[in-house]
């Protein structure tokens, strides 16, 4: 059990780098500076508490499977609002995840890539969830981005009599790639640049670390994987588009 004194020093430190993180982004002017900070306290929050409810449930697979669930639920309205609210644009966004999801999870767990086991299927899906998650904003955004930097080209090709996802299917194309080379170069240097959370958690938790090595490649190929689904998915459904959107916020 945590100790309430042995917590001071981690207190001390994060409360240190958040603010660090507001004067910087302030100094700077830049707009929502104290974002961060905030993002940090409800993360920490959050992780407090889900770190009580798992360590009772983390052999369940009932429970396990519930937590999943709602890591999913959140995720997909997280990214839904970062594109662009709508119900619609939640259900385009939450089928794109979960095909992108699930086909990984799948293939990892019949080939037994990794036990299925409630503690595995918690850790990579989490994972995989929150990757997702990201690869979905980064893709929406960017395609938005482009569409509005771009839209005289599009509206060119609509003149022409292309359909509404000819004349945005290299956009559509560019924003994809966009959205996945943090997840490629995350991939890439691996080892070499930094050390994954989930390679040193495992380390951490008595693993090996040529187990932990095993692991981690095999997350990296999920997030890829599922990523790689979930963007396309996205993009393939935002792209027929004939009016110029609004930019993204």
């Amino acid at each position: 059990m945590v100790e309430l004194a042995d917590l001071v020093p981690t207190l001390l430190g994060v409360g240190l780098l958040m603010a660090l993180t507001v004067a910087t982004l302030s100094v700077f002017g830049a707009p929502h500076g104290v974002a961060p900070m905030l993002a940090i306290l409800r993360g920490a929050t959050q992780l407090a508490a889900i770190s009580l409810i798992l360590s009772g449930v983390i052999t369940s697979p009932a429970w396990v499977t519930l937590a999943l669930l709602v890591m999913f639920a959140v995720a997909a309205m997280t990214a839904a609002h970062r594109i662009g609210w709508s119900w619609s644009r939640l259900a385009l966004v939450g089928g794109s995840m979960a095909a992108g999801i699930t086909v990984t999870l799948v293939i990892i767990f019949i080939t037994g890539s990794i036990a299925l086991t409630p503690r595995y299927a918690l850790a990579i899906g989490g994972i995989v969830i929150g990757n997702s998650m990201m690869i979905a904003v980064l893709a929406g955004r960017r395609f938005s981005e482009l569409l509005n930097e771009r839209w005289e080209q599009v509206e060119g090709w609509l003149a022409l009599g292309a359909s509404p996802r000819r004349a945005t299917l290299d956009l559509a194309r560019v924003a994809v790639y966009s959205a996945l080379i943090p997840s490629t170069d995350q991939t890439k240097t691996t080892g070499l640049v930094a050390l994954p959370g989930a390679f040193v958690g495992a380390i951490f938790g008595g693993i090996s670390p040529l187990e932990a090595g095993r692991f981690q490649v095999v997350v990296l190929a999920a997030i890829l994987a599922a990523g790689s689904i979930t963007a396309v998915m996205v993009i393939g459904m935002l792209a027929p588009v004939r009016v110029r959107p609004a930019p993204p916020r």
